[in-house]
């Protein structure tokens, strides 16, 4: 990045229906997922909750804590001052669950039955306060809420708080559980969401999004440092960017200028030229709009056909505001592997996409600059550059 301090990744952290650490994560990026909503089923918090403590803790936030624990533990001896280690974690919707159960509970049996924690459960930073409180890092702890884009925006912030001195490491990641009756009812009325419940990036067929729930969560260190305890080094974040399309509230900017701009101030943060970049993780929801002005966008940026292309919505669906990190977590495990997991759910690509979209199966790559994209509603774009270790 351009202020000058390398930022690495050292610890990784994920639940999400395709998996539940990064080892079956990966494994469920290569294989046809269910057809539906992504929800993970059979979720028993009490690795890394007492009984009570669960009970006051939203599902997001629960989530967001597991998947910190295993970054942590993914990092090993981290070392650095509490007082130089902040947590960012994201979220498009936070406690939708707790609200809509005391919703409930307030009108069957009155207002004197509501949850006192009612607040502390659904407030979008009560994933970041507790992950903060867990392991006692003192830094910055913040939250950033911009929809689709939230958690690919919040790891490019929390990327600058390490490369401009302010922290040593940092918690960045996303977290959301939005798959609630009112929620689904609501994305559904809108037409978001797909009628087949599939998810079919780029595909002729598109309809819409899934809708999935998940976390992820990854640990940024400060390059020297991570270098001098010997740490393991997934790989570097190079550059970020964010813009706004200021065009329509749910409907992207369809000529795609937005998200050009985006990708385009990412790559040069990143001290790079579009020729450098070997991946592109894809927004690709599988809405029509959508997909459509993101290709539009690729192509005006990197040519045509440009970089391989992979969608992971394919598998994981659309986590909202934690899919741009399921996303950065998807790129950095394609790094290691050496693989481009497939855009499954792709069966007949969209004529009017001529973009170079990586299907069926992994495509073997030598790894380099990969950048991950994320579009949200009300027009927030965020773009990361992300480098092999």
């Amino acid at each position: 990045m351009r202020y000058g301090r390398r930022v690495a990744v050292t610890g990784i952290g994920v639940i999400a229906q395709a998996g539940r650490d990064i080892d079956a994560f990966w494994q469920g990026l290569l294989r046809e997922p269910p057809s539906g909503a992504r929800q993970i089923d059979d979720w028993d918090p009490s690795p890394w909750f007492g009984p009570k403590e669960a009970r006051r803790s939203d599902r997001f936030t629960q989530f967001a804590v597991a998947a910190a624990t295993q970054a942590i533990e993914s990092a090993g001896d981290i070392g650095a001052d509490p007082d130089r280690s902040g947590v960012l974690i994201a979220t498009g919707v936070g406690g939708l669950h707790t609200l809509e159960e005391q919703i409930v509970v307030r009108h069957e049996k009155g207002e004197k039955r509501v949850s006192p924690f009612l607040v502390p459960m659904m407030m979008c930073n009560a994933a970041a306060g507790t992950v903060s409180i867990r392991f006692g890092w003192r830094g910055p702890c913040e939250t950033a809420v911009t929809a689709c884009a939230a958690s690919t925006q919040g790891i490019g912030n929390a990327a600058r708080w390490i490369a401009m001195d302010m922290c040593d490491a940092v918690l960045a990641g996303g977290s959301e559980t939005a798959i609630t009756p009112t929620g689904v009812a609501g994305f559904h009325n809108m037409t978001a969401m797909s009628n087949s419940g599939i998810s079919r990036p780029f595909d002729t067929e598109r309809d819409g999004f899934v809708i999935s729930e998940g976390a992820a969560v990854l640990v940024l260190e400060e390059w020297e440092h991570a270098v001098a305890r010997g740490a393991h080094i997934w790989g570097e974040i190079m550059g970020a960017a964010s813009t706004a399309d200021a065009h329509h509230i749910t409907a992207p900017s369809p000529d795609g200028s937005g998200a050009v701009r985006c990708m385009e101030l990412a790559i040069a943060d990143a001290g790079l030229t579009p020729a450098d970049i070997g991946q592109i993780n894809a927004h690709g929801t599988s809405t029509p709009l959508n997909d459509a002005a993101e290709a539009q966008a690729i192509q005006k940026v990197f040519g045509s056909p440009g970089p391989p292309v992979t969608s992971t919505k394919g598998v994981t669906g659309h986590a909202l505001g934690a899919a741009g990190a399921l996303e950065a977590t998807a790129v950095l495990l394609s790094m290691h592997h050496r693989l481009i997991p497939p855009t499954l759910g792709l069966v007949n690509q969209d004529p009017e996409i001529s973009i170079d979209v990586v299907r069926d199966e992994a495509r073997p790559w030598e790894p380099s600059p990969a950048l991950s994209n994320s579009f949200g509603f009300g027009g927030h774009n965020g773009c990361l550059v992300i480098g092999p270790a």
